[in-house]
């Protein structure tokens, strides 16, 4: 498991060292069920192929989600709008592709354009029911937390 978290954890503090100024506290990475309840409120999610299938989702609550987009903005946001998604889509875009560099000693991977899920309680339909879903969690500002899911299957030549 280390050798797929790892690329991960050092690409979001990175990211989030980078462009949010801030340093993440990385809790306890734990495989999750994919019908899990969980409380988040948006999510944006790479799809993986190529010699592996999976995706990276970054999963969070409507507030981090405000004050991040705040913060690579410069603007105050009250709501989910058009910028909070596209914020929240480059997080997941630039952790993702980051990392994809990371793990290209095991897999050629392509990555796809992000897509946003909102709502309380959302589900995600993950891309394949084999992978396993390894959720890091990480705190920032002190208590805010947020979740960074990934799920990687060898798909051929791996």
């Amino acid at each position: 498991m280390e050798k797929y978290v790892k690329p991960f954890i050092e690409v979001c503090e990175n990211v989030f060292k980078e462009f949010i100024g801030e340093d993440l506290v990385v809790e306890n990475p734990h495989f999750v069920d994919r019908n899990e309840a969980h409380n988040w409120d948006i999510s944006a999610i790479i799809g993986l192929t190529g010699e592996a299938r999976g995706a990276v989702v970054i999963s969070m609550r409507r507030d981090l989600a405000l004050r991040l987009t705040g913060i690579l903005t410069g603007a105050e946001h009250t709501d989910v709008d058009d910028e909070v998604v596209d914020a929240i889509g480059e997080i997941v875009n630039i952790v993702a592709g980051n990392a994809k560099r990371g793990l290209e000693e095991s897999f050629r991977l392509v990555i796809s354009l992000p897509t946003i899920v909102r709502g309380a309680g959302h589900e995600i339909m993950w891309p394949n029911d084999l992978a396993r879903i390894i959720c890091i969690p990480f705190r920032i500002f002190g208590n805010e937390t947020f979740c960074l899911s990934v799920a990687i299957e060898a798909s051929g030549g791996a």
